[in-house]
Order: structure tokens, then sequence, then C-alpha cells
């Protein structure tokens, strides 16, 4: 019985390992923080941004190990739902900017003046898409 759960407790780290280490991977490759710091001219806070991804990871490892999502008041559960959006919108401009995906379509359909109200719709788009499935399908 000792041996079985030992093997059940190396597994598990090492899985968290490895999915930690590929996380880590996946933003140092993408340079999210260095590019944010870079934009909003706050390199004083480095280790600041450093340490919200620390605990952002830890926050998000604790919340996928208990189910949360009935036990938070709503005034608990609208800033996490936001800075859980703000962490993915982030990443996805990140991963849009490291692959110029935005840049080389709107020149291959030709809207290169018009780019900027093309980021906007793509913007207004996503907010209002999440408001109807929040609004639509959440029963609050």
């Amino acid at each position: 019985m000792i041996v079985k759960d030992l093997f059940v407790v190396l597994l598990g780290l090492g899985g968290g390992l490895v999915a930690g280490c590929g996380f880590v991977a996946f933003l140092t490759v993408l340079g999210i923080v260095p590019r944010l710091v870079q934009l909003s001219k706050t390199a004083r806070f480095i280790q600041s941004y450093e340490w919200s991804v620390v605990l952002g990871a830890l926050a998000g490892t604790w919340g996928s190990l208990r189910n949360p999502a009935g036990q938070f008041s709503p005034l608990l559960a609208v800033p996490a739902g936001l800075f859980c959006g703000v962490f993915v919108g982030m990443l996805a401009a990140a991963l849009t900017e490291v692959i110029n995906v935005i840049p080389i379509f709107a020149k291959r359909i030709g809207i290169d003046g018009q780019l900027a109200s093309a980021l906007m719709a793509i913007a207004l788009g996503k907010i209002i898409g999440s408001l109807f499935q929040w609004l639509y399908f959440i029963n609050l």
C-alpha cells in the first residue's frame, strides 16, 4: 500500500513538474513578461510581474484540484474572472504578435489601412460573444 501511494505521489509530482516546465517555456518563448514591461514602461516592477505569474500558476493549480467554483461570493468571483480573462487575452495577443498573424492576414485580404478598425472589431466581437455566453447560458 505504501509503495503504491509513493508511486502515485511521484507520478503526480513528475507530471506537475513537466506541465510547469512547459508553461514556463511557453511564457518564455512568447516573451509576455518582458513585452508587458516594455509596453507599460514599468521595469521597476519586474519582480512583481514574475511573482504574479508564479502565484497565478499556484492559484490555478489549487483551483483545478479543489473545484472552487461554487465556494466564492460574486465579490471574489468577478475579479478572479477578470484576471483570468486578462491573462488569456494577453496570452492570445502575445501569441499573435509572435507569429504576426494579424498583419499578414490584413495584408492578404487587402485591409492594410483599416487594421485598427479590424482589431477593434475583433475585440468588440470577443466582448459581445463573452457577454452573450455569460448572460444567456449561465444561470445567474
